[in-house]
């Protein structure tokens, strides 16, 4: 028993002052690999900074910008952590590691792919120079003002002041129109007058109308008019004409104005402008004293 005893108490000295013999072997690593792990925490921290500001010049979003400065930093940190494990000659916990993240993010780029999409389609909408926050744009059925565009959605408001959230993977797999791009936007005006109008007057006065009211119009000649259709009740004309706008409010504002000086025009020189009316026209007098119609009236 004793010996046995003996025998259990030397194995353990000698395992002992194996592990010992290890630790003071692997300080000088262990001490490296912290000062590691302590330089690429302040380099991510720096490099965070940098890649906020750079990023900030192109972005303007303040979510998106402090989102690839976190990502960046998380970046450097592994690293940091992986170089750390090598020079502790951790080779093995080294590699289960990257199979566990393998594994682990394969399950969770499962589970919210369609949040990472959006995610994904947030970044790179934000890059874009053609979609800019403030510009007046029109996707999906919806027209509005882009008021924000973070990580996860696109927010318009339209016209009428109702907010519209799109997911921005709608918006990156859908055409979209941004009336902004350009500083010029043609405003069309379709209406009819009368068939006792004189037609060329009816398109002097509309043209002399739109070049005396919007400044951008230096002339009437640069106002197009073109008669469209012989109507149920009016000769019908299709006008247009180009305005200095970035958004359909100014282009709704422009049209309003058109045709309120247009009515205004009219009423002065008396042309028609008719609404669908319906006459009813008899061209034989009847005369309720022929015998014909005596004898209807009798037999009923």
């Amino acid at each position: 028993m004793k010996d046995q005893f003996n025998t259990a108490l030397d194995n353990l000295v000698e395992k002992l002052q194996g592990w010992f013999n290890t630790l003071i072997e692997y300080i000088p690593n262990f001490i490296l690999a912290i000062l590691v792990m302590t330089a690429s925490y302040f380099a991510a921290r720096y490099i965070s900074k940098i890649v906020s500001k750079l990023v900030s010049k192109k972005v303007e979003q303040e979510s998106i910008t402090n989102a690839i400065a976190r990502v960046t930093a998380v970046v450097v940190v592994t690293v940091g952590l992986f170089i750390a494990l090598g020079v502790m000659n951790l080779g093995k916990a080294l590699t289960s590691l990257l199979a566990g993240a393998g594994v682990v993010g394969l399950a969770i780029g499962l589970a919210l792919q369609g949040t990472l999409a959006n995610t994904f389609a947030g970044l790179i909408l934000s890059f874009r120079k053609k979609i800019q926050i403030g510009n007046w744009v029109e996707t999906t059925g919806y027209s509005g003002e882009v008021i924000d565009i973070n990580l996860k959605d696109f927010t318009l408001k339209e016209a009428d002041n109702n907010i519209v959230v799109i997911p921005n993977k709608t918006i990156l797999d859908n055409p979209l129109k941004n009336y902004s791009l350009t500083t010029r936007m043609r405003v069309f005006i379709e209406c009819g007058v009368g068939y006792e109008s004189d037609l060329e007057k009816v398109e002097q006065i509309t043209k002399n109308v739109i070049s005396d009211t919007f400044d951008q119009v230096e002339k009437p000649e640069a106002v197009e008019f073109y008669y469209t259709e012989f109507g149920d009740s009016s000769i019908n004309y299709l006008c247009r004409f180009w305005i200095d706008a970035e958004s359909m409010l100014e282009k709704l504002k422009a049209k309003t104005k058109a045709i309120i000086e247009i009515k205004k025009a009219y009423d002065k020189e008396g042309i028609n402008i008719p609404f669908p009316i319906r006459t009813l026209q008899f061209n034989n007098k009847l005369n309720i004293k022929s015998p014909d119609l005596q004898e209807a009236f009798s037999n009923n």
